[in-house]
């Protein structure tokens, strides 16, 4: 099947590559002149774990290509995926600026029957705002579908290899049949492809996002109260998550979310609300909640040293919003170093992947080490903020000789307390 992809962030190169590896020809297109070179060069733009190999792969067997023209792409694909940012807008808002401006131009280029696909997160109701684009271009034939994705950073390729489910927001049987050959490969294990209505489609991204991003709040307000009143965290989790209606996944308390998707689909799901004259009141507490979660630790640094951070110099184990990814996006580590650098402290961060993200964002404010003992080097504490492999079992001999004091701050909670204890380390974590 001929398929087009315009734009090439997480969800568009990873959805574009995966279609090729199911044997479609993907054509790949972003207005991004010097990305789209690298990528025809065979260089990929992002980190993601295994998508190096299947670019490669398919860039070779001539069924991945890229290009900066938007004509070439309607022309190619009979169904054409949009993939282009949504940024959150002042008023919280999900900014459709990019979508209907890119559904302008191909309205204006189509020349016989296609599919447009919406990847994007959009609130509802844009489906209808992109058929009415459509139709102000064009008397061509055309369907319009919503096909959220659900792919986690560090996890993207296999999530979309084998997804837990595909949505898809047909209103045409014609549609329908296409989108079901397309990703019926996908699928052969059993797990549903779920039709439904465009709007409800649209929702349920929002939906699934702010939910997971409720069930990580609400863990993270458990452990705060875990420290008020002496009890452990770890373990009432592990109790929790052994129901099944409740189950162990995202209940891991830290230092907040962050990312490209829960903290803009939150506030976009409050704000279309209040559009509709609903109050998500739930919401409301998981946005102020989690922007105070991120930084929690903070206090608990300041304490330590007496309320005096001025040229102490901390250690920064992780600045990518979770592992397994360079994305910074509303990553916690971000605001911890704020508060930091703030309060006169001297930062040396070390990250396996998103160091240059953060050296385009904060300059020399801070320090980069080029590996994690050298980041500790001379250091009056660690701080942890992403719970990269890693991290997670150190040589700690080495690094209490590295350290100048034996301080650690754990906002991942990868460490034991007790073990900690019995190392000699000053160990502060969350909810424990």
């Amino acid at each position: 099947m001929k398929i087009t992809v315009i734009g090439t962030g997480y969800v568009g190169l990873v959805t574009g590559t995966c279609l090729a590896e199911a044997g479609n020809d993907v054509l790949c297109v972003d207005i991004d002149k010097a990305k789209v070179a690298k990528m025809q060069n065979g260089e990929v733009p992002i980190y993601e774990p295994h998508l190096e190999t299947y670019f490669e792969r398919n860039i070779k067997a001539g069924r991945l290509r890229f290009s900066t023209k938007t004509v070439e792409g309607v022309d190619h694909g009979d169904v054409i995926f949009l993939a282009l940012p949504t940024p959150e807008d002042e008023d919280g808002s999900a900014d459709l600026s990019y979508v209907l401006g890119v559904t302008n131009q191909i309205g204006g280029l189509m020349k016989d029957y296609k599919i447009i696909v919406g990847k994007s997160t959009v609130p509802v109701g844009t489906g209808e705002k992109v058929k009415a684009a459509l139709k102000s271009k064009t008397n061509v034939p055309f369907d319009v579908v919503s096909n959220p994705e659900f792919l986690r950073e560090g996890f993207a390729v296999e999530d979309f290899m084998k997804p837990d489910r595909i949505v898809l927001g047909v209103e045409s049987e014609r549609a329908r049949k296409v989108m079901d050959k397309l990703y019926k490969n996908f699928v052969r294990s059993g797990n549903p492809i779920v039709f439904m209505d465009i709007k409800s489609a649209e929702l349920t991204k929002y939906a699934a996002n702010a939910f997971l991003a409720t069930k990580i709040t609400y863990m993270n307000e458990i452990a705060n109260y875990c420290e008020k009143v002496g009890a452990n965290v770890d373990d009432v989790r592990i109790g929790m998550g052994l129901d099944a209606r409740i189950g162990k996944r995202f209940l891991f308390p830290g230092i907040g979310y962050g990312g490209s998707c829960f903290p803009k689909d939150v506030k976009a799901l409050h704000k279309s609300g209040k559009d509709a004259n609903l109050e998500f009141a739930i919401l409301d507490s998981v946005i102020q909640v989690n922007e105070n979660q991120k930084t929690v630790l903070f206090p608990k640094i300041k304490s330590h040293f007496n309320g005096d951070l001025k040229d102490k110099k901390i250690a920064v184990w992780g600045l990518a919003f979770k592992p397994d990814t360079d994305d910074i996006r509303e990553a916690p580590a971000l605001y911890m170093i704020d508060k930091l650098l703030a309060s006169g402290a001297a930062i040396t961060a070390f990250d396996p992947e998103a160091m240059d993200n953060v050296k385009a964002k904060l300059g020399d404010t801070i320090s980069f080490a080029s590996s994690m003992m050298e980041a500790v080097e001379g250091a009056d504490a660690l701080l942890i903020c992403t719970e990269w492999h890693a991290f997670r079992n150190p040589n700690f001999d080495k690094l209490k000789t590295a350290l100048k004091n034996n301080v650690i701050f754990d906002g991942r909670n990868i460490y034991s307390p007790s073990e900690m204890n019995i190392l000699g380390f000053d160990y502060y974590s969350i909810g424990r």
